[in-house]
């Protein structure tokens, strides 16, 4: 990116005022994060064959070939020679597209290329850098048997991949792959545990955090280094526990572990947060007396003058520029983005005036995206949006691109206008310039996007804010309170299953939506007839641990049997089972019917007894003359036998059916079971079908059976009367 110096005669304050992103996007622990990204990859780098300076000629045209050519597996036929390793490294890390990339991996093994531990991790690599996650993990978990148990896998797999997945915000998967990693017997080194707890504490895990650090400590005995403390000290900082980053500041002499300038400069971000600022002051004038090799850089000072912005003590940050100055540091773009910021809230103009003189004066400053977008917010705030747009104008005129702050602030400050048409246009340009997928400048956050949401949906359109919103996910970012909106949105547009897909990304980035998300789309597929889709929806409202009220468990379960949704159907009645949900008699007689129908006997069984253990009931006769009706006289016998056990009242008539039927079937004894229940109970007196089974009986010489029968066999003339 190049930027064209302002003209010494232009003043900066006829484009505006300054101010700058949120705190967290021009923060002066940019150079931490990327010091701590660097570190992280070490083990990377350390892995990986030194790069020539000079890509080979070959892996250059191979690379070109596949990806500006249709992928065939004669596109490479020209290569008929071995390819060296040398070569195959340098062509995977020239191929744009990571499916390409994959295709060649293939392809090359095919030809009898014999992949080793690096080829498979620069693989994994390059899956995992562009979010290629689940094929990643499938890769992961496919290199043994690939490469015939000759590479075994090792923790820097699970490290990259455990990275991957936090940068994309998917935390779940991140603690259960190394989960994974532990179960199959791959111990996980200070990598591993570093890269476990970046991930947990961005997401603000410090109790989980705490558990991996002894874990880390007593079950694998793993010595921590001063990265590891870095990113302890960070985390509980971040997270408004500065007692516990001292703590670990102090627990780090332990382990041989000295802090450095990071370790510091994390430490005074963390006191300037929770307001501490001459506390954090006193630390920093402490470093060299405490480390003779450690004195205060630029993101030092950067840090303090922040703080002391924050509380809009803008003399003592001043103060501070002129301490640094005096050490001989130059200020550099967030030193002055910073100050601009913190002199803008103050209202003090004219010593903004001068700092931005001084920035130009240096030379090495130009102004950035970050220094308008201080303009622009600070003129959205005083409401001067006129003059908001001229210094967005004025980016374009001097090629300083703009990001999702430039945007993010013009788009909610026309929505708070009531300029919602001139927004659209902003939003519009926003998608189609991809600016939200560009890695240029800050992280862009989803909520700053909130209002733009909210109107879009409600005016038939979340289709366009669904896009825009998929991007920010790409980039990592999350807002609960935005999946809902456009979940509600497509909702009111009846695109419930495009809610639905939504619902899934919230919960797999562990946020809980509200239980009327949940209403809304189960209402809206037993309405679009879709019990399947709603069904899966009721589990995830469980799942969240909201409690279904019971008619909507009914409607899903009434719309299920009408489909003949047999296990489904099936599967609703034992969850509601489960938690005691009452039962609809009907539908329990319904659903019993159609799992015999179905064949299900053993399971339409065991959902009867569950049904009467829980002190519900079935209208059994129905289910018994369903049965009789489908020749299936021994499930109908099996029934009734259990309604006599449990003290039902059962159908004479019924009895005298099935008895009659199992007799036919040569199932005489089955029948003398029935018949001597009924007996027992004293029901027998009203069957007429005694010797029928009689007969059947001393057919299949049962004769002492019969004999007890013939007993029972009322009078000739009883019988007539």
């Amino acid at each position: 990116m190049h930027f064209r110096i302002i003209p010494s005669n232009r003043s900066l304050l006829s484009i505006s005022i300054f101010t700058s992103h949120s705190p967290s996007s021009s923060s002066p622990l940019r150079c931490f994060c990327s010091v701590q990204t660097q570190k992280i990859n070490n083990e990377v780098e350390q892995q990986q064959q030194p790069r020539s300076r000079n890509n080979s000629k070959t892996a250059k045209t191979i690379a070109n070939l596949i990806n500006y050519k249709p992928w065939s597996d004669e596109l490479l036929s020209s290569f008929t020679t071995s390819l060296s390793k040398t070569t195959v490294f340098q062509t995977l890390r020239h191929i744009k597209v990571p499916t390409k990339a994959f295709l060649f991996f293939n392809w090359i093994h095919e030809k009898g290329f014999s992949h080793n531990p690096q080829t498979y991790f620069i693989m994994l690599e390059i899956l995992g850098r562009e979010k290629n996650l689940n094929i990643a993990r499938n890769f992961l978990y496919s290199i043994e048997k690939r490469s015939n148990g000759e590479v075994k896998l090792e923790d820097r797999f699970f490290n990259s991949l455990i990275r991957s997945y936090g940068e994309a915000g998917l935390f779940k998967e991140s603690v259960k792959l190394f989960e994974n990693m532990k179960l199959i017997g791959v111990s996980p080194g200070v990598v591993t545990f570093n890269s476990v707890l970046l991930v947990l504490l961005k997401r603000g895990r410090t109790n989980m955090a705490k558990e991996v650090y002894d874990e880390m400590l007593k079950t694998y005995g793993v010595k921590p280094d001063t990265y590891t403390y870095n990113i302890l000290i960070r985390g509980f900082c971040k997270n408004s526990m500065v007692d516990e980053g001292f703590y670990f500041f102090k627990e780090m002499t332990s382990f041989d572990c000295d802090p450095d300038v990071v370790t510091y400069n994390t430490l005074v971000d963390g006191l300037c947060r929770a307001g501490k600022i001459k506390v954090a002051h006193n630390l920093v004038n402490g470093m060299s007396k405490k480390c003779k090799d450690l004195s205060p850089d630029v993101v030092t000072y950067t840090t303090l003058i922040r703080g002391y912005c924050r509380k809009q003590e803008v003399d003592e940050a001043l103060d501070i520029l002129e301490e640094m100055n005096g050490r001989g540091l130059k200020p550099n773009i967030v030193t002055y983005n910073t100050l601009i910021k913190g002199l803008c809230e103050a209202q003090k103009w004219d010593k903004m005036k001068e700092i931005l003189e001084q920035m130009k004066g240096d030379g090495g400053s130009i102004p950035d995206a970050c220094t308008f977008n201080t303009l622009i917010n600070s003129h959205c705030c005083a409401g001067n949006l006129d003059e908001a747009f001229k210094v967005f104008e004025n980016m374009k005129k001097l090629e300083v691109s703009a990001d999702s702050a430039s945007y993010s602030v013009l788009i909610r400050t026309l929505c708070q206008k009531g300029d919602y048409g001139k927004a659209e246009m902003l939003f519009d340009e926003l998608f189609e310039k991809e600016i939200l997928l560009s890695s240029y400048g800050p992280k862009p956050l989803a909520a700053s996007y909130k209002c733009m949401f909210q109107y879009l949906c409600e005016n038939g359109k979340t289709k366009k804010a669904e896009r825009v919103l998929r991007q920010l996910m790409k980039r990592g970012t999350q807002d609960p309170l935005s999946y809902q909106i456009v979940i509600l949105g497509h909702c009111k547009e009846g695109s419930y299953e495009n809610g639905y897909g939504l619902l899934v990304w919230m919960l797999r980035r562990d946020f809980l939506p509200d239980i009327d998300i949940y209403d809304y789309l189960i209402d809206g597929f037993l309405r679009k007839d879709k019990p399947l889709l709603a069904k899966e929806t009721l589990e995830k409202m469980l799942k969240s641990s909201y409690k279904p009220q019971t008619s909507t468990w009914h409607s899903i379960l009434n719309r299920l049997l009408e489909q003949g949704c047999v296990h489904e159907s099936a599967g609703v009645i034992v969850m509601m089972l489960e938690r005691n949900i009452r039962q609809n008699i009907n539908f329990s007689t319904k659903c019993l019917q159609l799992l015999f129908d179905r064949g299900l006997q053993d399971k339409a069984f065991k959902i009867t007894e569950l049904i009467y253990k829980n002190g519900f009931c079935v209208k059994m006769d129905e289910v018994v003359q369903f049965l009789c009706n489908k020749r299936r006289a021994l499930e109908a016998c099996k029934l009734l036998l259990f309604s006599l056990k449990n003290n039902e009242n059962i159908d004479i008539g019924l009895c005298n059916i099935v008895i009659l039927d199992l007799c036919k079937l040569n199932k005489a004894s089955e029948a003398f079971s029935l018949c001597y229940e009924l007996v027992d109970k004293g029901l027998h007196q009203d069957l007429i079908c005694l010797n029928d089974l009689v007969a059947a009986l001393e057919a299949g010489g049962r004769t002492e059976e019969a004999a007890f029968i013939s007993k029972r066999v009322p009078r000739p003339e009883l019988r007539q009367i």
